[in-house]
């Protein structure tokens, strides 16, 4: 196990490398000059060209790609061109929401999808699994912006049960953030409980067609034994895979929906910084999506053996 653990977190290295040099590369080489963009249009082609001596920017890639990462592997992501601030530090801020909204929205999408998925799986061919696939094609089709909208509308501005935008940290007590976050994370999670719906469906019918469990229920196991001890369990693998990818996916920023609700977290952070060619923000950003992806898939495997002894690394 350790000498697993260690391999895979040694492969991080020139995992993140390639993604910083893709992410930097597509970056500088995309139309715009952060320079002209914080000098406004009246600039003159002189004091652009200085701005630009000053950042740095009129440097070579491969020079400005080697400052930059000889600073990433000290931990210094660098400054941000138009807010004067650590690029870390500037992540860090926007982190909280993105990082509460997403515990929200994998949790509305887990005690959707595993029960609505179970059900599908047990009750083959009947009206509950009709509706179970019926409600996971819903949610694969219909448009997050679209559902937040429509959750604004009834929740927010007919019935005022809740705020239709902004933000309360967690200092400001639970109870309010929650109240404030409840309505993008059920537009976040609906759609994303489809996903968990269809594999759950699918990886407990694979695992109820198998001899044992038909050997269970022949000695007069109960059924509900039959089903969350023994075939749910050894169903958990792929379930465990797509959890883990859509919980990192959210960590990854959800833009559309952080833009209707108005939420000032890392998706917000990275719209700005992409409008603003804000180069270092930018990099910071996929560089901290890139680490979550790595770790999160990391502790998914290691799950893998907590749920299955018969898995071995």
């Amino acid at each position: 196990m350790l000498a697993y653990l260690t391999g895979r977190l040694l492969a991080l290295l020139p995992v993140l490398l390639v993604v910083g040099a893709v992410v930097f590369l597509l970056i500088h080489l995309t139309p715009g000059d952060p320079a002209r963009v914080l000098l406004g249009q009246d600039a003159t082609p002189e004091q652009v060209q200085a701005l630009r001596h000053d950042l740095g920017l009129d440097r070579p890639l491969i020079v400005q790609f080697g400052l930059w990462l000889a600073r990433a592997v000290r931990g210094d992501l660098g400054l941000s061109i138009f807010q004067h601030v650590p690029v870390t530090d500037d992540i860090l801020q926007h982190a909280g929401p993105t990082v509460m909204l997403s515990l929200l929205a994998i949790t509305v999408a887990l005690l959707i999808g595993i029960p609505a998925g179970v059900v599908s799986a047990v009750f083959r061919n009947s009206w509950l699994d009709q509706g179970s696939l019926a409600l996971a094609m819903l949610g694969a089709a219909v448009p997050s912006f679209w559902l937040g909208l429509s959750l604004i509308v009834v929740f927010a501005v007919n019935l005022g049960w809740l705020p239709s935008s902004g933000y309360r940290s967690l200092s400001q007590g639970a109870g309010l953030s929650l109240h404030y976050l409840l309505l993008p994370a059920l537009a976040l999670g609906l759609p994303n409980s489809s996903l968990i719906i269809r594999f759950t469906r699918s990886s407990l019918l694979d695992v109820i067609g198998n001899d044992y469990i038909r050997t269970a229920r022949a000695k007069g196991v109960n059924e509900r034994a039959v089903i969350f001890h023994h075939a749910f369990r050894n169903a958990l693998v792929p379930i465990l895979t797509v959890v883990g990818l859509t919980f990192a996916a959210l960590m990854g920023g959800a833009v559309v929906t952080e833009t209707v609700f108005s939420l000032p977290g890392v998706g917000q952070l990275v719209v700005s910084s992409v409008l603003r060619r804000d180069y270092p923000v930018i990099q910071g950003v996929i560089l901290m999506v890139g680490t979550i992806y790595v770790l999160i898939n990391l502790g998914v495997d290691l799950l893998y053996f907590l749920v299955d002894p018969r898995v071995k690394y």
